[in-house]
């Protein structure tokens, strides 16, 4: 049996692209879920259109409500920029919805999905792996996938540690304000000094209505709590709801993401450290472990060792194209991190305040169309110019 512990978009992924592509390997799979759909989770929502796209071309992405984002702003102490797109290059979802519409998609499939099933630890055993159930049921598996998120139980029983890059968020939902930027359009804010990240105000489908998700990530060492920032933020908003704390685990060039038999991703392995983006990389994370798998298992090989899916170039088998994607968009990520909210944040700040070039390039990616060598090329200059006249 394949083990896929945790439901949540990298592990539902794992699941449908294993039936995409090894549909005798899906029929022994299970997804243990320690929640019941449709179940509450953190998180801002934004999934780029490569990720719906990837969904698509296996007839995978729910309908599910959301707001269709056309265009960015990023607001830094050196001024503002807005990016419009004419077609739509992404969602925003409630995780609550997503998910369980994910999860749809999957049972139709014939995808087993326990539900409830909260894991309380693994063990390796000669012939596999036995997990143990909140309940005092027992799993037996050959394979596990670690797709359980941050706090990640795989993770924590088969002797990974809890990883270098982990960032603090905090968000409320709020009505929309007479100075919100258009409703299809997703804000970035660098003003704050307090903070190594950045505040953002995304447009949300709550209720029926689309509302405003006003958030702050930040990576530390914290000058100020990311909820004493929110809280001046959002003075004098209309809130809906309460504050909401989580946490993200952002990938690092060179982790080991495998053991004998074990596979991490989404989450659990590490996502956009720079931004947090997250879901558009679980689901890549998903395609990849799946098409590694049909791989793997194939030919009878259950090492691991040379799952790689931070290596941009792997020294061993061909890879699939999702697994390329993810490859070089995580390791450009998580290299970029030190000088984003580093020595260069000054510069770069002046750059993405003034550069269209540089917004759209990275609309465009974030929707999974072809960026343009002239937008790069334009972009990588305003960069040298930017760092010529203010140093760093």
């Amino acid at each position: 049996m394949i083990a896929i512990v945790g439901g949540g978009p990298a592990g539902l992924s794992t699941a449908l692209f294993l039936h995409h592509v090894a549909p005798e390997l899906a029929r022994r799979a299970v997804v243990l879920e320690k929640g019941r759909y449709p179940r509450e989770k953190i998180c801002a929502g934004a999934i780029g259109g490569r990720a719906l796209d990837l969904l698509a071309s296996i007839g995978a992405r729910p309908d599910v409500p959301h707001v269709a984002v056309r265009g960015i702003a990023v607001t830094t102490r050196h001024g503002r920029l807005v990016e419009r797109c004419d077609e739509t290059c992404g969602w925003i979802v409630r995780r609550r919805e997503f998910d369980a519409g994910l999860a749809a998609v999957a049972r139709a499939r014939d995808v087993v999905i326990e539900e409830g099933a909260s894991v309380r630890a693994i063990h390796r055993e000669a012939d596999g792996f036995r997990i143990e159930m909140e309940t005092g049921a027992t799993h037996r598996a050959r394979v596990v996938v670690g797709a359980d998120g941050v706090g990640s139980i795989v993770r924590r029983s088969l002797g990974w540690t809890r990883g270098k890059v982990v960032a603090q968020a905090v968000e409320i939902d709020t009505e929309r304000s007479a100075s919100d930027l258009p409703p299809d359009v997703m804000h970035f804010d660098l003003t704050s000094n307090s903070t190594r990240g950045y505040a953002w105000d995304f447009p949300t489908p709550l209720d029926g209505q689309v509302r405003m998700s006003r958030g702050v990530y930040d990576l530390g060492p914290r000058v100020e709590d990311p909820g004493a920032a929110l809280d001046r933020r959002t003075e004098g908003e209309r809130k809906v709801g309460a504050k909401r704390r989580f946490s993200e685990r952002g990938a690092v060039v060179g982790e080991v993401l495998s053991r004998h038999g074990v596979l991490l991703v989404g989450e659990a392995a590490g996502i956009d450290p720079v931004l947090g983006e997250g879901i558009a990389q679980a689901i890549y994370y998903g395609a990849s472990a799946a098409h590694y798998l049909a791989r793997a298992l194939g030919a009878g090989r259950l090492g691991f060792e040379d799952y790689e899916p931070l290596a941009p170039r792997s020294r061993h088998s061909p890879r699939s194209e999702p697994e390329r994607r993810l490859a070089l968009d995580l390791s450009i990520r998580a290299r970029a991190l030190d000088h984003v909210y580093g020595e260069t944040r000054e510069t770069l700040e002046r750059t993405v305040a003034r550069s269209h070039a540089f917004a759209r390039a990275g609309l465009d990616y974030f929707a999974g169309r072809r960026v343009s060598r002239l937008d790069l090329l334009r972009a990588g200059s305003h960069l040298a110019r930017a760092r010529f006249r203010w140093g760093a």
